[in-house]
């Protein structure tokens, strides 16, 4: 017997209420079936299989498996045009004796479940699959102009990296090659990956960064894989400044791998650096590290990373714009940059950054406490600065015995000279 509409209607409303109730949804389908409504149906089923693969009373109904639709609600109710459980099928019936069609029910339910396994389709290329895992390359959206202080890093950049790029023409006179790259140092927090995009921007070129985390790959030969294909990405989106954060992860002296994995890893970056078959012009090297001393010496090898630039923790120009730059959101009043920066000596950058956090902080419980919203005070800052100490003493502690006993060719004369300036050692 054919269902009364408004039997139908009640169900589509208790199902619209309770979509995931699969009991539910399976008797509103077999009622659909029986009067003869297949789409909505197939699409009901399609949303219980979607929360329960494995229901065998859905697939019953989709496969036609079974002459009788299970009913969740009550005895088994014949489907129209179906024997009834223990009678024989028709012999003209060509439904009894034709296979399911699977390619119709597939289209079918297409729209209505999510697709199982993605691959690659017919026809379809390798550099297409390539694409999906590129590292992307980005515009650096500012330059060393925007880099407060850091004066001497600047000047440093200008004679080493960017004045030979800048102007070709001389460049060429004087022969000078634009192979090898250069690596940033210093303690951590310091802004070494700011000054890297800031090289960027002020080439113009693209910027693509990466790290231990995305390069390094449990599967043999994966990691390999992966930093052919940056490299490849890089020489692709030329001109592009190619940033390894972390280097010394990535790079790390092969003396101290002896037969593991990364250590393949690591002939595979000296080879794209270095491959004769292959053109890095155009690819600007930019490399960061707080340990440069664990750096493997070969890739300190001219034509490689074969520059040096220590950062160094900010100057008091510096530290007073990060100072604006992680207040210019906030509410404040009365602020003395100058007497901040001179009080947070020796901080980091990143340091500062949990100076004006704390500041924040205590504001914002301060106007908990009486109801009423306030203005960040100097006050507040300078009880944070008191309250949060430099975090590069372990850093230094470090340096200091590299400057000391492992100064080999001079290396590292820039961070003994900042170190006897600072009486460190």
């Amino acid at each position: 017997m054919e269902p009364e509409p408004s039997v139908l209607d009640s169900l589509r409303a208790a199902v619209a209420a309770m979509p995931d109730d699969v009991p539910l949804r399976l008797h509103l389908a077999t009622l659909l079936l029986q009067a003869g409504q297949r789409d909505e149906a197939v699409r009901h089923l399609g949303a219980v299989l979607q929360r329960d693969p494995g229901n065998g009373a859905a697939v019953a109904l989709l496969t036609g498996a079974s002459s009788v639709v299970p009913d969740v609600a009550g005895p088994d109710i014949p489907l129209p045009g179906k024997p009834v459980p223990g009678s024989a099928p028709p012999a003209d019936d060509p439904a009894a004796t034709a296979p399911f069609d699977w390619s119709q029910a597939e289209d079918e339910l297409r729209d209505v479940l999510p697709q199982m396994f993605v691959d690659d389709g017919e026809g379809a290329s390798s550099a297409g699959i390539e694409e999906a895992y590129a590292y992307s390359a980005e515009r650096a959206g500012l330059t060393l102009g925007d880099v407060a202080g850091m004066a001497e890093v600047k000047a440093r950049l200008e004679a080493a990296f960017l004045a030979p790029m800048r102007n070709p023409e001389l460049r060429k006179l004087y022969h000078k090659s634009l192979r090898g790259g250069l690596l940033l140092y210093g303690p951590p927090g310091c802004g070494k990956t700011f000054v890297a995009r800031a090289v960027a921007g002020e080439l113009g070129a693209q910027f693509i960064t990466v790290s231990f985390a995305d390069l390094i790959d449990r599967y043999v030969g994966q990691s390999e894989r992966n930093i052919h294909h940056l490299f490849e990405v890089a020489r692709r989106s030329a001109p592009c400044v190619l940033f390894l954060d972390e280097v010394d992860a990535i790079g790390q002296k092969r003396s101290q791998l002896r037969n593991t994995p990364m250590r393949s890893a690591v002939n595979q970056l000296l080879l794209e650096l270095d491959d004769v078959a292959s053109d890095n012009t155009g690819v600007f090297l930019l490399a960061a590290t707080n340990h440069p001393w664990d750096v493997d010496s070969a890739l300190r090898r001219p034509g490689r990373f074969d520059r040096t630039l220590l950062v160094l923790p900010p100057d008091a120009p510096a530290r007073e714009g990060v100072f604006r730059y992680h207040l210019r959101d906030r509410p404040v009043a009365g602020i003395n940059l100058g007497k901040l920066a001179k009080l947070t000596d020796g901080y980091s950058g990143a340091d500062i950054a949990h100076v004006c956090e704390t500041a924040a902080e205590r504001a914002l419980m301060d106007s908990v406490r009486h109801g009423e919203p306030r203005l960040i005070a100097q006050a507040d800052l300078e009880a944070a600065a008191a309250e949060v100490r430099p975090s590069l003493g372990t850093w230094f502690d470090t340096a200091r015995n590299v400057a000391l006993f492992a100064n080999e060719g001079g290396a590292y004369d820039d961070l003994a000279a900042y170190l006897r300036k600072r009486r460190l050692i």
